[in-house]
């Protein structure tokens, strides 16, 4: 398993060696799959978009947190019915496994990565939980990536909701590890045999050991060298790359 920015690709441009290690899993046979907090993005325009940067992944090896939050959704209330802060990925996966969205007394709040976020949209989240709607956000990440530098995302405004509301979220995706168990079932393989490959301390790598997992660092995307004796856990491995790891394979 792999986390996809910072690993695969950086800012829109893909990471020197990661179709080399694709390709190179291909031509062996290994199962993989690219897992992403980010609700934003179907499978479908994950595919295209990492396309685009000379990657080529399947839809089916690709999970999301949203695809995470609507299984987990339908397994604790089939049929039911959320109010939706978020992108298509997100609304896309609820509805496919038949949610309602709606802004009257639904079952959940659900609280995605979006780029819109608006003051009138939190504001009858915040009221929807105080009238007694379940609060579930698809990630605790509090900042993301972007060509400007960092950028707040859903754990910052979950945040802002659970200081108004005095109700914390459900965080379904990464470190949750019943994304990775999801994913794991997904591949059909058992955690001894599989390693997960990130570039967070605080979401892949966590995620991973939680798991029971190997777990690889790289050094391309967020969790620098000299950050991680802060952590109380290390990873299995430390790498400047996904290309250090080609020859792995």
């Amino acid at each position: 398993m792999t986390d996809m920015d910072g690993v695969l690709v950086r800012e829109g441009r893909l990471v020197p060696g990661a179709d080399t290690l694709l390709g190179r899993l291909r031509d062996k046979g290994v199962p993989f799959l690219v897992l992403t907090n980010n609700s934003m993005h179907t499978p479908r325009d994950l595919r295209y978009r990492l396309q685009a940067t000379g990657l080529e992944v399947p839809e089916e090896a690709i999970w999301t947190s949203a695809l995470a939050t609507a299984a987990f959704l339908h397994e604790q209330r089939p049929g039911g019915s959320a109010y939706v802060i978020g992108e298509a990925g997100l609304t896309t996966a609820l509805h496919d496994v038949g949610y309602v969205i709606t802004d009257s007394n639904p079952d959940y709040v659900v609280l995605g990565e979006t780029r819109t976020y608006s003051f009138s949209g939190i504001t009858t989240a915040i009221r929807l939980i105080e009238n007694g709607a379940r609060f579930v956000a698809t990630n605790p990440d509090a900042t993301g990536p972007s060509p400007e530098g960092l950028l707040p995302a859903t754990g910052s405004v979950a945040a802002m909701i659970s200081k108004a509301t005095r109700t914390d979220p459900y965080f379904v995706g990464k470190p949750n590890p019943l994304m990775m168990r999801a994913a794991l079932n997904r591949l059909g393989a058992h955690s001894e045999s599989t390693i997960m490959i990130g570039d967070r301390m605080d979401t892949d790598i966590l995620a991973g050991l939680e798991a029971g997992m190997r777990t690889v660092l790289v050094l391309s995307g967020i969790t620098q060298a000299e950050e991680i004796d802060r952590f109380p856990f290390r990873p299995t491995r430390v790498v400047s790359s996904v290309a250090d790891l080609v020859d792995d394979v």
